[in-house]
């Protein structure tokens, strides 16, 4: 995100797009050889991908479905530590 006049904004969408699934693989895993998960993981709905020529998604949603996943996963382990105690 930059800040512009003291708020912040969205990178250009140029900057923002992953375009094929090596592009995807190596942001999400480090590791372009990782790009069939990056199919399994859209084709079984797991991913936020769009089609646009091939496979694309943007770094930004990729990034705030991270957080969520990770909010989900934290807040079950909450859940469970409460129910336990």
């Amino acid at each position: 995100m930059r800040l512009i006049g003291g708020r912040e904004s969205m990178p250009p969408l140029a900057d923002d797009i992953l375009h094929g699934a090596d592009q995807i693989a190596v942001f999400l895993f480090g590791d372009r050889r990782q790009r069939r998960r990056v199919y399994y993981l859209k084709e079984s709905g797991q991913l936020p991908t769009f089609e646009m020529g091939g496979i694309c998604a943007r770094k930004s949603t990729l990034l705030a479905w991270i957080a969520q996943q990770e909010s989900l996963h934290f807040s079950e382990i909450n859940q469970t530590n409460e129910e336990a105690a």
